[in-house]
């Protein structure tokens, strides 16, 4: 007879035994949340070296942090915000800002096929990780984490309009670099 307990006994047990630092459920948290937690990092890096560093800073953080999250909340989303922070810091402690002008933000309207449109996930990837980290960072908490510019510009100590004129600056690089990449292959 298999005795099948619920999934929030589950998380509840593993969320307690980290909280005692046993080491099986912090490999078990660690493991179950690797993949997507590097996605996170990997999106706020230049290469997978840096990511790592931010991953594994975030497990510390999460590790010290346990006992304040809340069971039967969302788990992921509790440490998703503790790795995209640890990135922030990461990108606050590696780069000194450089505050821009909207004012000198071109123009970047184009007529240009779509070139995301027949871009891979790890291509597009590997795109923004040649952004420069002002830009990487407020792209990804902008487009990616849905932050408002007041929320980016909070988060990166920046004026809102320095976020604005980043992100415009992003995207500009973004489609350079992507339709590059597909320059002569015929029509994207």
């Amino acid at each position: 007879m298999d005795i099948v307990l619920p999934l929030e006994n589950q998380e509840k047990d593993l969320i307690e035994a980290c909280v005692r630092k046993e080491r099986w459920a912090q490999k078990q948290l660690y493991q179950d949340n690797y993949s997507s937690l590097m996605g996170v990092c990997l999106r706020y890096s230049n290469n997978k070296e840096d990511a790592l560093d931010i991953l594994h800073e975030g497990f510390i953080k999460i590790f010290r942090n346990i006992a304040k999250y809340t069971i039967g909340t969302s788990l992921g989303a509790w440490m998703r915000r503790i790795m995209v922070n640890t990135a922030i810091d990461y990108y606050r402690k590696a780069v000194r800002r450089r505050t821009e002008d909207l004012d000198q933000v071109y123009d970047i309207s184009t007529n240009d096929p779509d070139a995301i449109s027949k871009c891979g996930e790890k291509e597009i990837l590997a795109a923004v990780q040649t952004l420069s980290p002002a830009y990487r960072a407020v792209f990804n908490l902008y487009v990616i984490e849905g932050f408002s510019h007041r929320e980016v510009a909070e988060q990166l100590d920046i004026t809102e309009s320095t976020s604005r004129s980043n992100l415009v600056k992003a995207r500009s690089k973004l489609r350079v670099i992507l339709l590059a990449k597909y320059k002569g292959y015929g029509q994207i």
